[in-house]
C-alpha cells in the first residue's frame, strides 16, 4: 500500500488530546475524523438539519491530491447521519480549518459529542482534465440514453 506524508496542524483551541485521524484497521481506506468541540462539549442535530462539525485540524495536502470527506456507515445506518455533500473535497491549495458538514436524515434528534468519530477522510490522486471543444462526439452503443436507459430503474 501506497503512503503519502498529509501534514497537519491544530486550530487554535483545539482539543489536540483527540488525537490526529486515524486508520482504525490495517486495510482501511478512510482515516476516522473527530468531533472537536471542546467549548460547548456537544451540539443536537434536529432531524433534517445540518450542521457544520469542526475537527480543530488543517491540512496540506500534497499537490496532485486531494482529501474526500464520507459518511461512516454505522452512524449513517443506525441513526441517518451522513454527509450531504459526500463526497466532500479538500483540495490540495485550501489550509483552512477542516469542518465535516453532517445531516441528519434520521427521525430522532441526534447528539454530536466532544471527540465522537464522525467522518471519515480518505486521501485520492487527482487528474485536472483539458476541456476541448469540438463539433461532434464519437458515438456509443448508448448513445445518448439517459436515465435507466441502461436496463432497470
Amino acid at each position: 500500500m501506497r503512503k503519502l506524508a498529509i501534514r497537519i496542524m491544530w486550530d487554535e483551541g483545539a482539543d489536540q488530546s483527540l488525537g490526529l485521524p486515524a486508520y482504525e484497521s490495517e486495510g482501511a481506506a478512510g482515516a476516522d475524523l473527530r468531533a472537536n468541540l471542546p467549548d460547548r462539549g456537544e451540539l443536537e442535530l434536529a432531524p433534517g438539519s445540518r450542521a457544520l462539525v469542526p475537527t480543530g485540524l488543517r491540512l496540506a495536502i500534497p499537490e496532485g491530491f486531494e482529501v474526500q470527506l464520507r459518511p461512516r456507515s454505522g452512524l449513517a445506518l443506525k441513526h441517518g447521519i451522513t454527509l450531504p455533500n459526500t463526497p466532500g473535497t479538500i483540495d490540495s491549495d485550501y489550509r483552512g480549518p477542516l469542518g465535516v458538514i453532517l445531516l441528519n436524515a434520521g427521525t430522532e434528534p441526534f447528539i454530536v459529542s466532544h471527540g465522537d468519530r464522525i467522518a471519515q477522510m480518505l486521501v485520492a490522486p487527482v487528474i485536472q482534465a483539458h476541456f476541448a471543444l469540438v463539433e461532434e462526439l464519437d458515438e456509443t452503443a448508448r448513445g445518448a440514453g439517459g436515465f435507466g436507459s441502461t436496463g432497470r430503474g
